[in-house]
């Protein structure tokens, strides 16, 4: 069993810089939506170097957030994959799946909107401590089920969004996809956050149940039973 603290560390600081730039990519959309209402109203009313402006702001942003995803998807699967094999430690009856799919389940089409999902849910039961009586402690699943929700509306809304976009032409078209682009970053950021909170207490919860079974492990009873 290794510890996924160093991980979530890492996942927090990405998250939390990633949501940054997403909340920066929803301003420029809507700044962008504001001079294509104005342009589309009075064309002579709305510099060039507005225009040019935006389009800098837009191709750098975006550049920005392809980078910043690809740094989080590495991290958040590596990290998965982690808390999945510590599962096995803790509870490997848990499981319906063997480990590799923390990391397999991620890239088949259709399989992703679920099996993530149920590997996310079977590794947070699995983390699960027990109650004195020996039973393990009902915590909820609140935590993953709000992310992975927001999570998946948002990178379906994404890609409609980017798809619309590229099919705009009009300043009108532009204007509204914008509009709905903007609206999908701030959702991007709500996934963020949730992503946080579910990362820190899933390593919360494993490092608690690791420090259980140590305890029991050096417990005197545990010691006599082994002689």
């Amino acid at each position: 069993m290794r510890s996924p603290q160093g991980l979530a560390t890492a996942l927090t600081v990405l998250l939390s810089a990633g949501a940054a730039v997403d909340l920066f990519s929803s301003g420029v959309g809507l700044y962008t939506r504001k001079l294509m209402t104005d342009y589309a109203a009075d064309p002579a009313s709305v510099e060039s170097g507005s225009l040019d402006l935006s389009d800098f702001l837009t191709i750098r942003i975006g550049f920005a957030q392809g980078l910043f995803s690809l740094a989080i998807a590495v991290v958040f699967i590596i990290w998965f994959y982690r808390v999945r094999c510590n599962g096995q430690v803790f509870r490997p009856d848990c499981f319906s799946r063997s480990a590799g799919w923390a990391i397999g389940g991620w890239f088949i089409p259709i399989g992703n909107l679920f099996i993530p999902y149920r590997t996310a849910r079977e590794t947070w039961e699995a983390s699960t401590p027990y109650d004195p009586d020996g039973t393990h402690r009902r915590v909820s699943a609140a935590p993953v089920i709000a992310w992975w929700l927001v999570f998946t509306a948002s990178e379906l809304l994404y890609r409609f969004g980017s798809a619309q976009y590229v099919r705009a032409e009009t300043p009108e078209e532009i204007r509204d996809t914008c509009a709905f682009n903007a609206a999908v970053d701030l959702t991007a950021v709500v996934a963020a956050v949730l992503a946080v909170v579910f990362v820190r207490k899933l390593t919360a919860l494993q490092r608690a149940r690791a420090e259980e079974l140590l305890l029991k492990r050096t417990a005197p009873g545990a010691a006599t039973a082994a002689v």
